[in-house]
């Protein structure tokens, strides 16, 4: 099986600490899955691996937009809807993991509609929420 591997780099970096650490977590544990499946453990693998990535995306979804309220991000609400949206999927590969068994496929739709929406959500969104924290953090420093 042909694996994508999703890589850490300067253009998925959005210069928030905090977000960015989470986003390496969540990232690495979709490669652990590609890996385990290049390997022929990814049935082996998909349970823990979805299970991480559903309650780390929950965490890191609470995280990230406690900041984006702390710091009045104005599109939060859409925001939110997309992390809803991202963690019902989450949800539902593990639901169907549970009720089906790691199959192939499931490993393929983890691998792939995770993997991809992550790093695409990371360019167009949250690059927008570490601009706007950083423009925020730095008026409230320049008035202090």
């Amino acid at each position: 099986m042909s694996t994508v591997v999703y890589e850490w780099s300067s253009d998925i970096e959005t210069g928030n600490a905090q977000i960015d650490a989470q986003h390496k977590e969540l990232i690495k544990a979709i490669n652990n899955l590609l890996e385990a499946c290049s390997q022929g453990k990814g049935k082996a693998e998909i349970g823990t691996t979805v299970d991480f990535l559903h309650d780390y995306t929950v965490k890191h979804f609470t995280d990230e937009q406690m900041l984006q309220q702390r710091y009045g991000y104005p599109d939060y609400a859409r925001h939110k809807q997309l992390h809803d949206g991202f963690t019902a999927l989450v949800r539902n590969l593990a639901d169907q993991m549970k009720r089906d068994g790691p199959t192939v496929a499931l490993v393929v739709q983890v691998s792939s509609n995770v993997g991809d929406w992550l790093i695409n959500h990371i360019k167009k969104e949250d690059k927008k929420v570490a601009a706007h924290i950083k423009g925020t953090s730095k008026k409230l420093a320049d008035k202090a």
